[in-house]
C-alpha cells in the first residue's frame, strides 16, 4: 500500500505499514480503545482519513500487544467477508 508492505486477507487489507507507523484495520470498539492509548488514525493524504484503520502505539518496542492487535485485525477482515471485485 502506498509502496509499503500490507497484509490482505480475502482481498481485504487488515494491516499495513506507513512511514515508521504500523497500522491495523479494527472495529469501532477496538479503534475507540487505540485512540485513547494514543494510537492515530491512518491519513496517508492530509484531510483524508482511512477510518477504519489505526496506528499501534509503541509499536515496535511492545510485539506481545502487536501481536494480539494483528490477531484482532485478521479477524475483524475474515468477518467482512471476500473483498468484491
Amino acid at each position: 500500500m502506498f509502496g509499503s508492505v500490507a497484509a490482505f486477507a480475502g482481498g481485504q487489507m487488515f494491516m499495513c505499514l506507513f512511514a515508521d507507523e504500523l497500522y491495523v484495520r479494527v472495529t469501532e470498539a477496538d479503534r475507540a480503545e487505540l485512540l485513547a492509548a494514543g494510537g492515530a488514525p491512518l491519513e496517508p493524504m492530509p484531510g483524508r482519513p482511512m477510518r477504519e484503520y489505526v496506528a499501534l502505539p509503541d509499536w515496535q518496542s511492545r510485539s506481545a500487544p502487536a501481536r494480539e492487535w494483528a490477531g484482532r485485525s485478521l479477524s475483524y477482515a475474515l468477518s467482512l467477508g471476500p473483498k468484491k471485485k
